[in-house]
Order: C-alpha cells, then sequence, then structure tokens
C-alpha cells in the first residue's frame, strides 16, 4: 500500500473540485479486465466531464497507474475516500462490476449511482438483483431489457435503465502486427476448458487442432489464434492440444513467411474484433464482444452435453460450428461472410443486442445518457438547495422572534 502511495505522490495533485464523474473500482488486479475495455470510452467522456478512477485495493491502484487509465485516486480506506469526495464535483459514479465493496460508496447521496458493467452476455450475472442497488443502469439495447424484464420483480425497467449500446466497439483499435493483404482473417478466440460439466464451453480439443489444420492449408486464410489465458489449468490435454496449435502457426510461418499467422497472448483486445473478417469463439463475453462488431462469427457447440447453453437470445439463432464440422470449417466461414440469410440473420440480432452499432453510435448514446443525468443532477441540486435556504430563512425567522 505504501508503494502506491508513494508512487501516486510522484504524481501532479488533483485539481480542486474538477471531476464530475468517478468510476469505483474495488477490485484488485485479477479483474483489470473490467475495466480496461472502458479506458478509450472514459477518455473520450472525460473531454466534457473530467473522469476520476476511485481505486480500493493496491493491486489494483498499482494496474491502473502502469497502465493507460484515466487519473486515479487510492483511497483504501472510508477516510480516504470522504477526503477526496469532499474535495470534488462528483455528481455521478459508475460501477463496473458487483463487488460487496460498492455498497461502501452507496451512502454518499446527492449523486448518481450507475451500474455500467463490463461487458454484455446472457450469463445469469446479467439479471442480478443487484440491478435494484444503483439509482440507473447503462444496458446495451433491447435484449438487455427483455432480460432484465424476465427476472426483476417491481423493477421500473423504463425509468431506471438507458441503452448505450456498447462504447467500447468504437475503440476497437490497435496495431496490426501483420500486414493486410488479400488473405481472409479468422479470428479463433477459445475460452478455457472450464471446472465443471456445466461450464466446459472450452474447443480447442474437440473444435480447435482440426479446424486451425483446415484454415492454415489453404494457404488463403491468416488465423489469428488468441486462447484464454486459463487454458490448460485443470485439464492437461487441453492445454497439450493449446501448444501443439501455438507449434503449427509457427511451422505454417516458417514454411510460408507471407501467411503471417498470429498467437495472440497479449492484455489488449480490440483489433482483434475488428480486424477479423471471420470469428469463431467459444461460449463467452466474446460472443458479445464480436457481435458488438456487427461483423461474422461462429460459435462452437459445446462437445460436452451437460454444459448449459441459454437458448433464451442470441445462442437461439446463432450460426454453430460443430465439432463434427470443424474440418469443413473453410465452407461454414464463407457461408457465414456470404449466405444472405446468414448475413441478414446477424444483423437483426447486432440491432436487438446493441441497436445503432455503427461507428460512434454506441459513444453518442453513452454521451447523451451522461448528459441527461447531469441535467436531472443540476434540477435536484437546485432543489436541494432551494430547501436549504429555506430551512435557513426559517432558523433566523425564528430568532427574530
Amino acid at each position: 500500500m505504501q508503494d502506491v502511495r508513494r508512487t501516486l505522490a510522484v504524481r501532479p495533485e488533483h485539481p480542486l473540485h474538477h471531476y464530475q464523474v468517478a468510476v469505483y473500482f474495488a477490485d484488485g488486479a485479477v479483474n483489470m479486465y473490467q475495466m480496461r475495455q472502458w479506458y478509450k470510452p472514459l477518455a473520450e467522456l472525460s473531454k466534457r466531464w473530467p473522469v476520476v478512477i476511485l481505486s480500493r485495493s493496491a493491486t489494483g491502484a498499482q494496474a491502473l497507474v502502469a497502465e493507460d487509465a484515466p487519473p486515479v485516486a487510492f483511497v483504501p480506506t472510508i477516510r480516504d475516500l470522504e477526503r477526496f469526495i469532499a474535495k470534488q464535483d462528483i455528481r455521478i459514479v459508475l460501477y463496473v462490476n458487483q463487488n460487496t465493496r460498492n455498497f461502501q460508496m452507496f451512502r454518499y447521496g446527492r449523486r448518481w449511482h450507475v451500474f455500467i458493467n463490463h461487458g454484455e452476455s446472457d450469463k445469469m450475472y446479467m439479471t442480478t438483483n443487484q440491478f435494484k442497488a444503483y439509482d440507473y443502469a447503462f444496458i446495451a439495447g433491447d435484449a438487455a431489457r427483455e432480460r432484465l424484464s424476465r427476472v426483476l420483480w417491481d423493477y421500473d425497467l423504463d425509468k431506471r435503465t438507458i441503452a448505450i449500446g456498447r462504447p467500447q466497439a468504437d475503440h476497437y483499435s490497435g496495431a496490426l502486427p501483420y500486414t493486410p493483404d488479400d488473405r481472409t482473417v479468422v479470428l479463433y478466440a477459445p475460452t478455457w476448458e472450464g471446472d465443471r460439466p456445466s461450464a466446459h464451453y472450452g474447443s480447442i480439443v474437440s473444435h480447435g487442432e482440426a479446424l486451425v489444420k483446415a484454415l492454415l492449408a489453404t494457404g488463403r486464410h491468416r488465423v489469428v489464434y488468441r486462447p484464454h489465458p486459463r487454458s490448460g489449468v485443470v485439464n492437461a490435454e487441453y492445454g497439450a492440444a493449446n501448444r501443439r496449435i501455438i507449434a503449427a502457426l509457427a511451422a505454417a510461418n516458417r514454411a510460408d513467411t507471407g501467411a503471417e499467422h498470429v498467437f495472440d497472448d497479449g492484455p489488449d483486445l480490440g483489433w482483434q474484433l475488428a480486424a477479423a473478417d471471420v470469428a469463431i469463439v467459444d461460449i463467452s463475453a466474446m460472443v458479445y464482444d464480436r457481435l458488438a462488431a456487427g461483423r461474422p462469427l461462429l460459435i462452437t457447440r459445446p462437445a460436452d452435453p451437460a454444459a448449459i447453453v441459454d437458448t433464451h437470445g442470441y445462442l437461439s439463432a446463432c450460426e454453430w460450428l460443430d465439432a463434427g464440422a470443424a474440418s469443413a470449417v473453410v465452407d461454414e466461414t464463407e457461408r457465414v461472410l456470404s449466405d444472405p440469410e446468414a448475413v441478414g440473420r446477424l444483423g437483426v440480432w447486432v440491432e436487438r443486442y446493441f441497436g445503432d452499432a455503427t461507428p460512434g453510435a454506441s459513444t453518442r448514446r453513452f454521451h447523451s445518457a451522461i448528459a441527461h443525468l447531469m441535467a436531472e443532477w443540476d434540477v435536484w441540486h437546485a432543489g436541494a438547495v432551494d430547501e436549504e435556504l429555506e430551512d435557513e430563512s426559517e432558523d433566523e425567522a425564528e430568532l427574530d422572534d
């Protein structure tokens, strides 16, 4: 903790009464992925309303300081938190997860507490009753509304939710590790094997080796392979298959230097989703990250029948890739790229989950939502000031009497 304080001490002090938006992050470094995807949208937002991250954990603060994050205030204790917000003009507090320590921030009234989440999916997490703890929730779109309406009792969706799409998708970018050419770029981003049958979504063993082998053989495809960092932690066979795929990519690159296949294990996610002509993903958050880009994708159907598949949303009509069809992946990629029905289905589901997915549209909705709450804050603040002045006037009148 002292190391973090010393690191922040050499930075310029936070200007007084400067920040109007705060992002409350009580987690450590292990959950930094929840914050990283918001860096660029928050940087854009701060051009109009200054943003600060309130970090409660030493490891989280260290990671934030080391990365390209917005300004960071390390506030490990309640006293630190109170001292900081007393010197600022924070009107909106944003939350990216459901950490139990969020409750410590809820105590501060006269500002809006808003859940913005760290992704979009059809997981149970997306319908937790904890939504009711916040003044508002920024949701992606109609699919989220339908999901919440099915689960939450007596929750005013019209009043307390605002659809913003996925602002992160407006910032899917980064330097390409290859030279673009006429090859079809296929992103294969499998999840890990899972620690229980109901979560056996990983496809490296069931699909991965076969589909990568087929794509490498054409000479017309470029594979970007981005496995989950936990691949193989439970199942040694899964880890071995992962290593064989990595070795196959390296061998293909040695045989053809123009192929430029990519093994991607970097921390940043963005260019992969935007650049790939087709993405092949397992049931995971990557489904919705790619869907937000509005570009073709195939989803691997779990080989384990015990794996739970929620078919209320996109997974009810997505483009599945069965294990038995993995070796025919080239035909499947061509189908989702050119088949009018597949292209049409994709457009329908992109609209349902994220609304207008054209570049910049989600960012505009995000800013519009913040502007709406700022205007609401002005109204409520003015009323509170009037009440205080009225109370003071009554007190003075009593003294005169």
